[in-house]
């Protein structure tokens, strides 16, 4: 039976390579909804090409575009809501960047679909919330970022409890070779550099910064039920090796694979069987070495406030997320420079009074509040 998908986010990075996934093995998916923002030519495309029965578009002006098309058009955050609970759906792959995901996410939930996470900010701002949710209606929340899917497969047939640790790894992004002294003028350009990886604009410069680095290490602790002190980061520049597990026994096992994103998010769809992949297999003899290099949370400050958000809990996360969005929009508009991105969250967070066990409907507040405040440029 074929897995009917929806897609959150197809026109960004990970929604395309999801597309492709799709694509690549027609006797096994069918996608039968998906969003876009702004992209009416490539939601054309998709629907042309897939006939799904519902798209979401970010503005209701693009409906008229798509009105031709024998498919259902709606818009905005209860669009997206709209389409993460198809009824005909079996998987929500939730692609979208930042907050907006999540209250698609837990619609989603409750109408029983399993969850393909590949939107870091869900779990980042309301990670306690999600997890509760999965559990309360029996889904899955299957990670599609590779450090996540890598411990969840190292993970299979394990028990949690044994695992003394987990050990993400980190590329370093695009400055990973410079000194602090060196990021102060950096370029947005520079920050888009990315030597491994092919990602969105916003996830490239948060691997620059290492904040995305933060985003995992929060993710995981929800997603694996970990404590933080279980949490280890690790500077790894080939991108080779996604994550480590170390269990109560010092046995280390480790997920490999190139630096391809069409390979977790096939597996999130095909779990917990596997289906041949179209692409070029790890050669390690080609490769010829791995590097490792400990983290330095000095060098990386996002990656330090992010461990200091998680450990202070409640709604700290969610004003380290949402700070940053804005401080990135700012600094790929060239308002701000590349290090001014920490100095906002410092301020920011060093302000904040937290909230313990937050509502949904406290953190959408908040996210609001930080998303839509008045920031002192540079501050």
């Amino acid at each position: 039976m074929k897995k009917n998908i929806v897609i959150l986010g197809a026109s960004g990075s990970i929604g395309k390579q999801a597309i492709d996934v799709i694509e690549q093995h027609p006797d096994q998916f069918k996608l039968v909804g998906f969003s876009v923002g702004k992209n009416i030519d490539y939601a054309k495309q998709i629907i042309e090409t897939f006939h799904p029965t519902m798209v979401s578009v970010q503005n209701e002006s693009d409906i008229e575009a798509l009105k031709h098309y024998n498919i259902e058009v709606v818009h905005g955050i209860e669009g997206l809501k709209r389409v993460a609970t198809l009824s005909d759906s079996h998987i929500v792959l939730n692609a979208l960047l930042g907050s907006v995901g999540l209250e698609p996410t837990l619609k989603a939930i409750e109408s029983g679909k399993d969850i393909a996470l590949a939107n870091k900010e869900t779990l980042v701002v309301a990670g306690e919330l999600v997890m509760a949710h999965a559990k309360q209606y029996d889904v899955n929340i299957l990670p599609v970022d590779s450090e996540h899917a890598a411990i969840f497969q190292c993970l299979n047939g394990e028990d949690v409890k044994q695992v003394k640790k987990v050990v993400i790894t980190a590329s370093g992004g695009s400055f990973r070779d410079l000194s602090r002294a060196d990021l102060e003028d950096v370029t947005v350009e520079d920050a888009l550099n990315h030597p491994n990886w092919s990602m969105g604009n916003k996830i490239t410069i948060d691997s620059a910064t290492m904040m995305n680095k933060g985003f995992e290490v929060i993710e995981a602790k929800w997603l694996f039920d970990l404590e933080l002190e279980q949490i280890e980061t690790i500077l790894h520049k080939e991108s080779i090796i996604h994550s480590m597990v170390e269990f109560e026994d010092t046995s280390v096992m480790a997920q490999l694979g190139t630096p391809d994103m069409r390979m977790p998010i096939q597996y999130a769809f095909t779990y917990p069987k596997r289906l041949s992949h179209d692409a070029p297999s790890l050669n390690l003899a080609e490769v010829a070495q791995l590097n490792f290099k400990k983290m330095d949370l000095e060098r990386y400050k996002c990656l330090k406030y992010a461990y200091e958000a998680i450990r202070i809990g409640g709604s700290m996360p969610v004003v380290l997320n949402a700070v940053n969005e804005v401080a990135v929009a700012k600094f790929l508009n060239k308002e701000i420079r590349f290090l001014d991105i920490e100095r906002m969250i410092e301020k920011e967070m060093e302000a904040h009074t937290v909230i313990e066990h937050p509502t949904l409907e406290q953190i959408l507040e908040l996210d609001e509040y930080y998303k839509t405040k008045d920031y002192e440029v540079g501050a």
